[in-house]
């Protein structure tokens, strides 16, 4: 009798299920046993085009054969190497590589897991770093209304999602927040970079002004916020953010955990907006999203601020058991060359115009009160039904998984990013299906 591969659990009560309405899933699970390309397929046979590159990390798409065979062969030749004070060589060879496809300021990369321990590595080495520079006073984070950087401690005080932040106590101390860069009344329906907002980045002076330049260490911004629902920096924005944290010796992250790896159509958008931070934080896109892996990508000011004393002391005493892991090494090598040989991120651009045009398309659908796009990105906003926030896309995302096409929602908030290798017959069988189901809604 011939195996079955793909068991659906007859008990589904032991995973609890994370950013999950367990409730809801467990009454009428929806379940992926394979996926290939562009396309998931359910247990129950069934064909769901990836319209979010899973959650914005599977870049080039699904079971591609350069990062299968890598895996394959590391895992039968060095499964596990210690992290601390030993070193294996891929976990270098992908540190040059990142090195070489970053723009020039960052010559460093320390690894993590995820992107929530980038952020908290970022974050750990902005206040040593001032410290080392005799900076010691600048203990301060700054962070942005509707921000979301992971969901660690440090991630989620600097972090501005309501629901994220309010259920966990008084989180760390010393942070504040600039106003989000989303004014919907003024930048509805724009096209890429929004006209009006980067007045919105002066905020930080009267943060600096508050507190004092000399209590901030660092002020972390998504550069283009995803997770939030694809809030877009005004034209403008990003720059005065880096010509005041600049002027008042406070450093400058960029959480590139979605934007980083060709999703806006360049390797990180610092190259992207031709703003440089002072460290990047990147994920997701690093392994192609097969397995967990993260870094930081720091300069060698940094860097070289640590490299002091005597040299057999350990300079920054942070990591992790499977920093730098030698599978997620060798994915994370396979993958970077995957997106070189066929030409992704290149692609990605190519391909903005079109997936705007389509995107654009929806705008005079039910319900629709904002459409939201750049790069391989696009946010649908949607009138809430009253007193029922949520519900409406919610329904919709429901629908278009019934209909084959997998989205994700944010509150009201449509968000797609498929994966790089999407053709246009894709575009338009996704926001086709979208449109479909946008006429039929409540």
């Amino acid at each position: 009798m011939a195996l079955d591969r793909n068991p659906v659990p007859n008990d589904l009560s032991a995973f609890w299920m994370p950013f999950t309405a367990n409730r809801q899933f467990k009454q009428a699970p929806r379940m992926f046993v394979s996926a290939e390309g562009m396309h998931y397929t359910t247990a129950d046979g069934r064909q769901v085009l990836d319209g979010t590159a899973g959650l914005w990390c599977c870049n080039a798409g699904h079971k591609r054969p350069k990062i299968v065979e890598a895996i394959q062969a590391q895992a039968a030749e060095l499964d596990y190497a210690p992290a601390f004070q030993m070193g294996h060589p891929k976990a270098f060879e992908l540190a040059n590589r990142l090195r070489d496809m970053a723009p020039d300021p960052f010559q460093h990369v320390f690894y993590t897991n995820s992107g929530s321990e980038s952020v908290e590595t970022a974050l750990k080495i902005a206040i040593a770093y001032q410290r080392a520079i005799g900076q010691g006073t600048r203990t301060r984070l700054i962070g942005r209304e509707r921000g979301y950087h992971g969901v660690n401690f440090g991630g989620i005080s600097v972090g501005g999602i309501v629901n994220n932040r309010k259920f966990f106590g008084s989180l760390l101390t010393g942070v504040d927040h600039l106003p989000a860069t989303h004014l919907p009344k003024e930048n509805a329906f724009t096209k890429g970079q929004p006209q009006h907002g980067a007045h919105l980045a002066d905020e930080l002076e009267k943060i600096v002004a508050l507190h004092g330049p000399e209590t901030i260490a660092a002020v972390i911004v998504e550069p283009m916020a995803g997770s939030t629902g694809v809030l877009l920096p005004p034209k403008g924005y990003l720059e005065r953010l880096r010509e005041i944290t600049r002027k008042h010796g406070i450093l400058l992250i960029f959480d590139e955990v979605i934007t980083g790896f060709g999703r806006l159509g360049s390797s990180f958008a610092a190259e992207h907006f031709g703003v440089m931070p002072d460290m990047i934080t990147c994920a997701k896109g690093l392994t192609n999203g097969v397995i967990p892996m993260g870094a930081v990508l720091a300069t060698s000011e940094i860097h070289d601020a640590f490299m002091q004393g005597p040299p057999e002391a350990i300079e920054l005493f942070h990591g992790y058991t499977y920093s730098g892991n030698p599978i997620a090494a060798a994915a994370g090598l396979a993958t970077l060359e995957t997106y070189r040989e066929e030409g992704l991120f290149q692609r990605a651009a190519e391909l903005a115009p079109y997936w705007q045009e389509a995107l654009h398309s929806l705008k005079d659908h039910p319900h629709v009160i904002d459409i939201r796009n750049m790069g391989l990105i696009g946010a649908v906003e949607l009138e809430p039904i009253p007193g029922q926030p949520t519900k409406r896309a919610f329904q919709a995302f429901l629908d278009c998984y019934e209909k084959g096409v997998l989205i994700r929602t944010t509150g009201d908030i449509i968000a797609m990013s498929p994966p790089l290798i999407i053709e246009k017959s894709h575009i338009d069988e996704l926001i086709g299906t979208l449109g479909d189901v946008l006429k039929a809604l409540h």
